[in-house]
């Protein structure tokens, strides 16, 4: 749902950027999970708040038990996950990050090429990470442009111009 940024304040708060850039979902949330590498802990939520202007999609936010900036900045830079129930509502082509990892990447010839392990923003846009069957990993604008049909039911996305991956 979010990453967490850096403290702010003097009460343990810590700035959360949205990854779907919509934030009124987070007002329903009572816990989350925060993932920081291999490691998950649950975490209530004590304050939860709007921060800065509608564009930039941030939030400041207060967990019970981290009540200054000190135990906030061991947070820095955590995955916030929350149950789908609670997640920001897809529009048409959009995908949960969640749902791509495992999909089996095929060329135009249905031969599978890879899978994807990982959806990241880049500076263009959004990144399929992709680790080819030789176990190279490789990076790829997710973009319509170069993913075509991505079929989530059958656990299959097209990947238009493989040159990109070679």
């Amino acid at each position: 749902m979010g990453l967490v940024g850096s403290p702010f304040g003097l009460k343990g708060f810590v700035k959360v950027k949205s990854l779907s850039g919509e934030t009124d979902h987070f007002f329903r949330l009572k816990e989350v999970t925060l993932r920081q590498g291999k490691e998950e802990k649950v975490l209530e939520i004590a304050e939860i708040h709007n921060h800065g202007d509608a564009r930039n999609a941030s939030l400041i936010i207060r967990f019970t038990g981290i009540d200054d900036p000190n135990k906030a900045k061991d947070l820095t830079g955590a995955e916030i996950i929350a149950n789908r129930e609670f997640a920001a509502p897809l529009g048409e082509g959009e995908y949960y990050i969640e749902d791509l990892k495992d999909v089996e990447v095929v060329n135009g010839d249905c031969e599978v090429l890879g899978k994807i392990i990982n959806v990241m923003d880049g500076g263009g846009g959004q990144l399929a990470e992709i680790k080819l069957l030789s176990g190279a990993v490789r990076l790829a604008p997710f973009r319509k442009e170069f993913f075509g049909e991505i079929d989530l039911k059958a656990g299959k996305a097209m990947l238009l111009e493989p040159w990109v991956i070679e």
